[in-house]
């Protein structure tokens, strides 16, 4: 009976206790710091918003090929040069994939006739020189056929992408295209190419991976003449370019592209920038199979390699045509030999 009374007695008291300590917690007091006085003005002036550069200089989209050609932009002597500064002149130009052709023969004429006016305006003439091939594109085509781009290129360089890209160009001028995805062994790529035409608002011909890329630029032809469209833009495959069964089959394609009631007005043969002299050797096994007209060459704003431009078409003898030098349709460029080299060796 003893031990009971100290129980409720030790549970009255606790109670209590809790009692106590919830009043004192109530009748704390808390202060808080005074505030500053807030000022009547907070904002007095309202700085600009960025601006973004959306359509930058090709100086700036060209930086990395630029870069290179600093160190000849610095050399500020006239007339005769000393072998100190040919062997930078010589660097710069073969780092940049000018080429071994046309670096030998501008260092034969400034060591013959120095640069009177200053060594990166000699260097200007002589790039502009080895510009002087036909840059015009085709497309329209005989009476009663369809004209028709066809693309070539091994896989990786940015084929089916530059595609699009021109399609996005055509039909931004008003033409009806038709793209034919005649690349039937690459998974992706016609997939690639749809999502293109569903930007553009181009048509598109494709069919099962494996299928006969000739009867896909042959349906494309026949869709074409059906609906009045303007030009047919044809992938093929980008196989390996030593293969030369591949080959033979690109020849047989081209002969499917360039039969009624479709013509073949341009063949373009796709490289990228960034392989440097490997484009070369791409370009040399497709150019009989394919007939070449024209190059289009990616990445050019990837690369300080710029100077391949150059190579191209002085060891080729086919005109660079287009170039890209981003990541928008907006940035495949038809390529200007003057804005190019000005854009390298400009102060």
């Amino acid at each position: 009976m003893i031990a009971l009374w100290i129980i409720l007695a030790v549970v009255v008291l606790a109670a209590i206790a809790l009692v106590v300590l919830r009043r004192r917690r109530r009748s704390r007091v808390v202060f808080e710091p005074e505030r500053a006085a807030m000022p009547d003005v907070l904002v007095t002036s309202v700085a600009p918003r960025p601006e973004i550069d959306d359509n930058p200089s090709l100086d700036r989209r060209l930086a990395s090929s630029r870069s290179i050609f600093e160190r000849v932009r610095s050399i500020t002597s006239v007339g005769s040069l000393s072998q100190d500064q040919l062997d930078v002149v010589e660097e710069v130009l073969l780092r940049s994939d000018v080429g071994v052709a046309t670096t030998n023969a501008l260092l034969e004429e400034l060591r013959a006739h120095g640069a009177p006016d200053g060594v990166a305006t000699a260097i200007r003439s002589a790039l502009l020189s080895s510009f002087a091939a036909d840059r015009s594109v085709r497309t329209s085509a005989d009476d009663g056929r369809v004209p028709v781009w066809l693309f070539v290129g091994v896989n990786g360089v940015g084929k089916t992408t530059t595609i699009g890209k021109l399609a996005w160009h055509e039909t931004q001028d008003g033409k009806s295209v038709v793209l034919a995805a005649g690349d039937t062994f690459r998974a992706a790529a016609s997939d690639q190419l749809q999502l293109w035409a569903d930007r553009t608002g181009a048509d598109i011909v494709r069919a099962a991976e494996g299928a006969d890329p000739g009867s896909v630029i042959h349906d494309a032809l026949g869709r074409a003449q059906a609906r009045g469209a303007d030009l047919v833009l044809a992938d093929t495959a980008g196989r390996r370019a030593n293969n030369t069964n591949l080959l033979d089959e690109l020849a047989k394609i081209r002969r499917v592209a360039d039969r009624g009631p479709g013509q073949v007005v341009e063949t373009f043969m796709v490289l990228d920038a960034t392989t440097g002299q490997n484009a070369l050797s791409q370009a040399q096994e497709f150019l009989a199979a394919a007939e070449v007209t024209g190059i289009v060459l990616t990445k050019l704003d990837g690369t300080a390699r710029g100077g391949i431009v150059v190579a191209i078409e002085r060891e080729l003898g086919i005109p660079v045509k287009f170039v890209g030098v981003g990541e928008r349709a907006k940035d495949l460029l038809a390529f200007e030999p003057e804005a190019f080299v000005d854009s390298l060796l400009s102060a």
